[in-house]
Order: structure tokens, then C-alpha cells, then sequence
């Protein structure tokens, strides 16, 4: 045995730690372990549309875009799907993506701080006054148009990015102040979930589109009978975004229905669970033989994998597929998503004419302003009418810091900026325009406005 290892041998029996072992070894709570890949995600997110940005501005820009126009077939026999990488990430990949939503979705209205109603006010109506106001201010500057249906690019919000921006904070802000800011970020991918459903959908094939909620209704049909099983859940959802895909509505929608169907519920309660582990324990140690290593005793193997069970079994399929997914789509899918569509070109001469664009003016406004002054005013009107309260040791200044931070529009508005100007490639740069420079603007002010009001111990005064 090396030294490392003899170091390793604890009062009670052996354990081994490798060297790097206790740098992961931290064990966090889930919502700790949640704002810990979102801040992590964040930054791995603004690299990557920061590596996009120099590539569209660089001598590697025609293959940038060659290969994102790049086709691809996945298919058996005379049955196949052909898209281009480009539709494969946005069409596919974010489905994906929005299957998290779905589930972060259902957590937060089931168990989290959606589900106590006179919590979930104030982050509901600030969310729906984040989406309310901006959607007008492009709206007043666009009023009619190809242009005009880009209303819905402004009313999103990128949870990765401002709760990533807002954790960086530390105790310089309430730990309430980042629930009510990943709240209101949930609702606000609700929103845009309806908002892409009813107004981004050109053309529906009824045939398709029927054949997607039949599948819709066999997900549920599982649910109800106990199913807990993630395959065949997988397999059908699978389906679904197919049927979608041919239906007209954007295919990404079915990772959301499919999350809605996964049990939130788990087979063992707390007390049955306790009751089965100790059971379980008690006879693991009455099979132990000291000095006999577990591999070549089945019995201890046996009452293991059934420890492993009852884990699973205690879990809900729907918060562990969150805590499996999560990471996934946080460090690989959103930053592939970002290298695919941040990439825009800056013309230097003609500057000052593209950020005076409309369509650049409408989101970039909308964004900053609009979602200052709708979340703002939304959080106000709910907590003068006592309808609500701020969240614990908050005070009002820093809910406006938030709905600045909140402005953060990327991952969501470059997606719906895709679903509205896709055949449009000009405007589809100005509002991708719009989208990267003030969510800079919005990330910024608002880190350093939190920064400001948020002085230690500050949050404990009245406002």
C-alpha cells in the first residue's frame, strides 16, 4: 500500500481517497448543486458565443457556416430524417433542452417556490410583466412588417446566464433574491414555451399533429398505470418530437409535453425507505466476513444492488432525470447551441447603421428597458396591493437589480429570433444583434447595481 493509501484508512474500517478525490467530494443540496452548473454553464456558455463572434470574423467564417449548412441523415431502410447540422441542433438538440424546462418546470409549480401560491405571485407577475412590457417596446418600433414578428425575441430571459451572473455575487446578495430570480426565470421559460406554440407555428399538418398527442396520451396512459421505467418514456417522447417535426409546430415543444408526463412521485416514501435501508444493512452486516473483499461475496453484492434499488425507488424518475439531464444540456448542449447561432458578423463601417437598425433598437430596448421597467412595475403593483411580499431580507432595490440581470435575453431570444426570422437573414442578424449586445448591457448594469445595493449586511436594512 503507497503512503497516499495508508493515509487514507479511517477509525472505522478502510476507505480509499484518491489524491484529487475530496476537491469533488463536496456534497450539495440540489438547489446548490442547481446554481452551481448554472454558473458554471454560464460562463461555459458566454465562451463559446465569444469563440463563435471571432470565427464569424475571421478567414474561417465560410467554413463556420459550410458546415452548419452541412446535411445529415438519420434513418433505417426506406424511412429517414434529413436535416441540415444547423436544424439538427436547433430542431433536435434543443429539444433536449426544453425537455429540462419541462422538468424544472414541473418541480418548481409541484414542490418549489411556485408551489406555495402568495410565494409564487410575485415572481409570476414579475415574470409576466417581463414579458409583457418588452414585447410592446419592439412592438412600438415595429409595428408592422416582416419585422414585426420579432415582438416575442425580447421577452425571454437566459437562466443560465443571470443566475450564473447573480451567484457571482455571493453574500453580497440574499439567498431569497436568487430563488425569486430563478423563479421568475421558469415562468419566463414557460412563457415562451406558449408564445413559440401558438405564434411561431406557420403551417400544421393535422394528420402528424394528432398522431403527436395520441403518443402524448400514451406518456400519460404510463404515468397513471405506475410506469417509473425512463425507456420506455424515451422511446415514446422520442416519437412525438418526430410527429411534431412533420406537424409545423416546432418539434422542440414535444421535450416539454414529455417532461410533463414523468412521475413526480416515488415508489418509497421517507419512513418506507428508512424501514427497507436498515433491513437491508442488517443483514449486509450480518453476511460480512472481515478481510473478505465484496466481489467474491455475493451475498454483500446482492444486498448492495438491493441498496441501489431502494435509492431509485425513493427518487422520483422526474428529479433524478432532472439531476441526470441537467449537466448534459448545461455543458454541452446550450454551448453547442451558442457556437451554432451566436456567430455574427461585424461590419465596422456600417456600425452605426445596424445599431440604429429598428429591429436591433426593438430588442435591444425591449431587453434593458423593458424588462427593468415590466418586472419592476409588476413587482411593485403586487406588493403595494399586499397580494405578496418581498422575498426574506430582500428589499426592493435589489428586485430592480434582478429584473436588470433578467435582461439576459441569449439562449431563448436567439431561438425565437430563429423561429421568426429564419428566412430573413438580415433581419435575423439585427435581432441576433440585439440579443448579444444587451444582454451584455443588461448582465453588466445589473451585476454591478447588485453589487452596489448589496453591500454585506446591507439586505437586513429597511429599504
Amino acid at each position: 500500500m503507497s503512503s497516499q493509501q495508508a493515509e487514507a484508512v479511517q477509525s472505522k474500517g478502510r476507505e480509499y481517497v484518491a489524491p484529487w478525490e475530496k476537491s469533488f467530494g463536496k456534497i450539495l443540496t440540489p438547489f446548490e448543486e442547481f446554481l452551481h452548473r448554472q454558473t458554471t454553464g454560464g460562463l461555459l456558455l458566454m465562451g463559446m458565443a465569444v469563440l463563435a463572434m471571432v470565427i464569424a470574423n475571421s478567414p474561417l467564417a465560410p467554413h463556420y457556416e459550410q458546415i452548419l449548412k452541412t446535411y445529415a441523415t438519420v434513418g433505417f431502410g426506406d424511412w429517414s430524417i434529413k436535416m441540415s447540422l444547423h436544424h439538427w441542433i436547433n430542431d433536435a438538440l434543443m429539444a433536449v433542452f426544453f425537455f429540462v424546462v419541462g422538468l424544472e418546470l414541473k418541480r418548481e409549480f409541484l414542490v418549489g417556490e411556485l408551489a406555495d401560491l402568495r410565494k409564487a405571485i410575485l415572481p409570476i407577475a414579475a415574470a409576466i410583466g417581463g414579458m409583457v412590457v418588452p414585447a410592446l417596446f419592439y412592438f412600438m418600433l415595429n409595428p408592422d412588417g416582416p419585422a414585426a414578428a420579432g415582438w416575442g425575441v425580447p421577452m425571454a430571459t437566459d437562466i443560465a446566464f443571470a443566475v450564473g451572473a447573480i451567484a457571482l455575487l455571493g453574500n453580497r446578495v440574499p439567498p431569497a433574491l436568487v430563488t425569486f430570480l430563478v423563479a421568475l426565470a421558469i415562468v419566463d421559460d414557460l412563457g415562451a414555451v406558449i408564445v413559440i406554440a401558438i405564434f411561431y407555428t406557420s403551417s400544421i399538418s393535422l394528420a402528424p399533429l394528432g398522431a403527436a398527442f395520441l403518443v402524448f396520451g400514451l406518456l400519460l396512459a404510463l404515468n397513471f398505470g405506475g410506469i417509473r421505467n425512463s425507456f420506455p418514456y424515451f422511446i415514446l417522447a422520442v416519437a412525438m418530437w418526430y410527429f411534431m417535426l412533420l406537424s409545423g409546430v416546432h418539434a422542440t415543444i414535444a421535450g416539454v409535453l414529455g417532461a410533463m408526463t414523468v412521475p413526480a412521485i416515488p415508489k418509497y416514501d421517507p419512513e418506507r425507505f428508512s424501514a427497507h435501508v436498515r433491513k437491508l444493512m442488517k443483514t449486509f452486516d450480518e453476511n460480512h466476513k472481515p478481510g473478505e473483499s465484496i466481489m467474491t461475496n455475493v451475498a454483500l453484492r446482492t444486498q448492495v444492488q438491493a441498496l441501489e434499488n431502494s435509492v431509485l425507488r425513493v427518487e422520483a424518475p422526474l428529479q433524478r432525470l432532472e439531476h441526470v439531464w441537467h449537466g448534459p444540456v448545461a455543458f454541452m448542449i446550450i454551448p453547442i447551441f451558442a457556437l451554432a447561432n451566436a456567430g455574427i458578423p461585424i461590419s465596422f463601417g456600417s456600425l452605426g447603421e445596424t445599431l440604429s437598425h429598428p429591429v436591433v433598437l426593438g430588442v435591444s430596448l425591449g431587453l434593458i428597458f423593458g424588462k427593468l421597467l415590466g418586472i419592476t412595475l409588476a413587482s411593485y403593483i403586487v406588493l403595494r396591493l399586499g397580494i405578496s411580499q418581498l422575498p426574506t431580507d430582500t428589499r426592493f432595490s435589489q428586485i430592480m437589480g434582478a429584473s436588470l440581470l433578467a435582461g439576459i435575453g441569449f439562449t431563448m431570444s436567439i431561438f425565437v429570433a430563429q423561429l421568426a426570422f429564419g428566412d430573413q437573414p438580415e433581419l435575423l442578424l439585427m435581432a441576433k444583434t440585439g440579443v448579444l449586445g444587451a444582454s451584455f448591457i443588461a448582465g453588466v448594469s445589473g451585476f454591478i447595481w447588485l453589487y452596489l445595493v448589496g453591500r454585506p449586511g446591507a439586505a437586513s436594512r429597511p429599504a
